[in-house]
């Protein structure tokens, strides 16, 4: 069983659903609205617990009922939230979710606590970061946090997995020392490296470009078309599932965070591990919300 440490974000969401997305000046009626859990690194964190990895989780959360609510909800999914603090005189993390009747999104995140950790934090949790076979973080907490986790996990032989979402402009050069593996999607992956990414061929030069900065391992997904790796020498775009999605929200999520359960620290078997995380997004895209949306180990069968 891997032992996941996801340092992220933790996100109460509330959701809409509506007929199609609103205009400027424009107001509609929503046909449902319900609250879950979220956060690109609770969702990872989810993924990863429920595809049966031994995870454990490293952020925060405002002294308020959505931070209780949501410390309620990851202990229920059997996560260590041992490396969770709660902020005082900060409101826990929000997203609101617009989800049209063509399973497409738009989120608006107010970070709050998500925005209230640091180095030092970080290094108060060293001993969970150590005893780990991959640390995931993603773009929705301070830089400079997640530099210091990675660091820790490079001096310790722990494999590190960057998700670099919500895309920025730019990416530090300190963190990309001490990324082995970064997952953009193909928007990201455009945003990092100046190619437009719609097929293999650009994929495999956008890849060529996160060498260079020094990635061991690139894995950019392509939408409905699949994930296109590039590790050791051998590139090959993996073939999404077809099925019909009603919400992508989390599906990228679910991909990483079920991926880095079953992946082995060496990336030998990094393929296999791709379609699991392909099959687990294929789930998530058919159901509505983040996490009441990600799958469980006995739901994901590739064959």
């Amino acid at each position: 069983m891997n032992k996941v440490t996801v340092v992220g974000s933790i996100n109460l969401d509330t959701n809409l659903r509506v007929k199609r997305m609103v205009k400027p000046g424009e107001t509609i009626h929503a046909k449902e609205h319900y609250s879950a859990g979220g956060g690109k690194g609770a969702n990872q964190a989810v993924a990863a617990s429920r595809a049966g990895a031994d995870t454990t989780f490293i952020g925060a959360v405002g002294n308020d009922a959505p931070g209780k609510q949501m410390m309620d909800l990851l202990k229920e999914e059997g996560i260590d939230l041992s490396g969770i603090d709660t902020i005082a005189n900060e409101s826990t993390g929000q997203a609101f979710i617009t989800v049209d009747d063509e399973g497409e999104n738009s989120i608006t995140i107010y970070a709050g606590a998500n925005f209230a950790f640091g180095p030092k934090e970080i290094s108060q949790k060293e001993s969970l970061l150590k005893d780990s076979d991959f640390v995931i973080a993603q773009f929705e907490t301070p830089i400079d946090a997640t530099i210091k986790a990675f660091e820790i996990a490079h001096e310790n032989g722990v494999k590190t997995i960057l998700n670099p979402a919500p895309g920025e402009d730019s990416i530090s050069a300190d963190l990309l020392k001490v990324t082995d593996m970064i997952t953009p999607n193909e928007t990201e992956a455009e945003t990092i490296t100046g190619v437009h990414v719609e097929d293999e061929a650009s994929a495999k030069k956008a890849a060529a470009k996160l060498h260079d900065l020094g990635v061991e391992v690139v894995i950019i997904t392509i939408g409905s078309k699949g994930a296109f790796y590039d590790f050791n020498g051998t590139s090959e775009l993996v073939p999404a599932f077809k099925v019909h999605a009603v919400d992508t929200t989390a599906a990228g999520d679910t991909f990483i965070g079920a991926m880095s359960s079953v992946l082995k620290a060496d990336f030998s078997n990094l393929k296999d591990a791709i379609l699991f995380g392909n099959k687990a997004s294929s789930l998530t895209v058919q159901r509505y919300g983040a996490q009441p949306s990600i799958p469980y180990k006995k739901e994901i069968k590739v064959k």
